[in-house]
């Protein structure tokens, strides 16, 4: 524990945030300093405060996020509005954004939606069809048939049917994950990139560098070229205020020859395949598709890839049918698809909404985290008040206690409105499923919080009448008996210390 604790306090991140935080009280320092000595600059800063608020209030934007940064900037007025023009914007610089969408356009014709497939999906049902047309539409990611899927839970299972797949790869593997660290899952994944490279197939491996900066050490990417695996670190962790520092690609996807494909929540270090304990048990879920839909998968990947390397590429070569010339066997309707910080259009969360809002007779979920705007609780809300069987696991060990602390602090509203709400007291459920009605599931990276809804680079599956929709009801009904169900009397019987806790941490969750 010692160890843990001296390298976590010397580790690249402590460094970097500790100069962060410098650079905030230099500049804190100098705002107070200059103030007090000149009029005019307090009124400069406090004018470019009130500008701030008033652009929040008029921008179209999240409420809770709204107000979650006009009360520290009215708080401060002098030194507020300055830091949210440093660390509040949600997006990208332009600059980011320009080059980003530059890589993503040259994607398009790959991306072109078979009318025939959502007009089948028409004449089953209107309006899960109008689902399917809103991702396509808005994600850019188009529906697929031709597909089998499989349901993955734990994460031990995603990780056997990894490696057997990774095994098979003749020409390409590519990996693109917000977490890898070194120990017993990644040496077995590494083992087989390295023999796989050596052969001959095109590695590939891309890591988010803030999420893995506490488990690979400095210059990793470097380790891995000399082996012959191609890597690139994604939005590398600088000493620098800037507002880029929010974006961070969370994605977890792995593609095997354009053809097999996974995703979810399963990360490649140990305590998603519980070889250690950290957060007692840890429960996750993932989803192999076999088939067309892996396009949207490779899509993803190679679009950051190429904005990162700026590499020109034969596209085509990537495809599905590339290296599978048979046809595939369908499985149902599936549509992969992405969401980023790029665009104005929260996809993520407007396909929770979707589903939510839609449902008949039943809503299962599992989520890590419950931290939620209005707009979320509102629907979960009315679903239940109309009937519908909503209910909702979350984790009993919390990884983080303030966030912990906030999810439950939304429970009482939810559980009055009668959503049922459950608490995996083995330890943590890092799952982020939902399915409905028998029909329509969803597996991806996508938590219900603030910063998987709107600051981060996500991907999910929406699945519709495939086999893994019901292996993801069986898992969910399989999980309730591992869990307590939350009571309005637990809600109720709250001292009143962490009731105001509670309150102030939720009022500030969409900065967390």
């Amino acid at each position: 524990m010692r160890k843990k604790l001296i390298h976590r306090i010397f580790s690249r991140t402590a460094v970097v945030a500790l100069l962060i935080l410098l650079q905030v009280a230099i500049l804190t320092f100098a705002i107070w300093k200059l103030s007090n000595y000149f009029v005019y600059v307090y009124a400069l800063f406090e004018t470019l405060s009130i500008i701030v608020v008033v652009w929040l209030v008029g921008h179209k934007d999240n409420p809770s996020y709204k107000l979650a940064w006009t009360i520290p900037i009215l708080l401060f007025p002098v030194f507020g509005g300055l830091f949210y023009l440093f660390f509040g914007g949600k997006k990208t610089t332009v600059s980011f954004r320009k080059r980003m969408e530059k890589a993503f356009v040259k994607w398009a014709p790959y991306l072109v939606q078979d009318d025939k497939i959502m007009q089948e999906l028409t004449g089953y049902d209107r309006s899960i069809a109008n689902q399917a047309r809103y991702l396509a539409a808005c994600s850019t990611y188009p529906l697929h048939k031709n597909t089998t899927t499989r349901y993955l839970s734990p994460g031990e299972a995603k990780f056997e049917a990894l490696c057997q797949e990774l095994e098979k790869a003749e020409h390409y593997i590519f990996m693109e994950y917000f977490i890898i660290g070194e120990g017993v899952m990644w040496g077995r994944v590494l083992d087989i990139l390295r023999r796989k490279a050596a052969q001959g197939v095109d590695v590939r491996v891309m890591y988010d560098d803030v999420g893995c900066s506490y488990t690979l050490p400095p210059g990793y990417h470097i380790t891995l070229r000399k082996m012959g695996i191609k890597c690139m670190v994604f939005n590398p962790f600088r000493p620098v205020m800037s507002v880029m520092l929010n974006n961070r690609d969370h994605r977890k996807i792995a593609v095997i020859d354009g053809h097999t494909g996974f995703t979810g929540g399963v990360n490649l270090a140990d305590e998603y395949i519980n070889e250690y304990e950290r957060f007692g048990r840890w429960k996750d879920a993932a989803i192999m598709l076999k088939g067309e839909a892996v396009r949207n998968l490779t899509i993803m990947f190679l679009q950051v890839w190429n904005f990162m390397t700026g590499i020109e590429e034969d596209y085509g070569k990537y495809m599905p049918h590339t290296h599978h010339p048979e046809p595939f066997e369908s499985d149902g309707f599936v549509l992969p698809y992405g969401d980023s910080p790029l665009d104005d259009e929260n996809v993520g969360e407007c396909a929770y909404l979707n589903i939510i809002g839609r449902a008949k007779d039943y809503i299962y979920i599992n989520t890590p985290y419950l931290i939620i705007n209005n707009e979320l609780v509102t629907a979960l809300s009315l679903a239940a008040k109309s009937g519908v069987d909503v209910r909702i696991v979350t984790p009993y060990v919390a990884d983080k206690w303030f966030v912990h602390m906030v999810t439950q602090a939304y429970y009482q509203q939810l559980v009055e409105a009668g959503v049922k709400i459950y608490e995996f007291t083995p330890g943590f459920i890092h799952s982020k499923t939902f399915v409905a009605d028998d029909e329509v599931g969803v597996v991806g990276t996508i938590n219900l919080d603030y910063r998987s809804l709107y600051l981060h680079f996500e991907c999910a599956v929406w699945l519709y009448r495939t086999r893994s929709v019901m292996e993801i009801k069986e898992d969910f009904l399989q999980t309730l008996p591992l869990c307590r169900q939350i009571s309005l009397e637990d809600c109720l019987n709250v001292g009143l210390f962490k009731r105001i806790l509670r309150g102030v941490l939720r009022a500030f969750a969409p900065l967390m």
